[in-house]
């Protein structure tokens, strides 16, 4: 039985994301819809692909979006490795949509 997303989940990712100046808002994002499970440093790689960005600004993000938006889960399965983030699997469409969204909206 997986939860239903909250509407204020949904409200605060698209404000997230509508704060995007750079683009790097909206790759973080993307990457993490495609990774779906990830460390900061996977997740810090795939953005570098695209942007030069550096490895604490990754860190800082990835804790903003566990934190303030709650798309994330944490597991640190021991002190001695990195912690591994999941998207959780109720808010994967939700994160699609709001992608989708906000694009066609900067579109606009």
């Amino acid at each position: 039985m997986s939860k239903k997303p909250r509407p204020e989940i949904w409200d605060r990712l698209i404000h997230f994301l509508d704060l995007d100046k750079d683009g790097l808002r909206r790759l973080v994002m993307r990457s993490i819809v495609d990774c779906l499970e990830f460390t900061v440093g996977d997740l810090h790689q795939a953005v570098c692909r695209h942007l030069s960005v550096s490895r604490r600004v990754i860190a800082s993000m990835i804790g903003y979006i566990c934190s303030r938006l709650g798309l994330l889960h944490v597991n640190k399965p021991s002190y001695r490795q990195p912690t591994i983030y999941v998207l959780k699997e109720q808010y994967l469409e939700m994160a699609r949509s709001a992608l989708d969204a906000t694009a066609q909206a900067g579109a606009g």
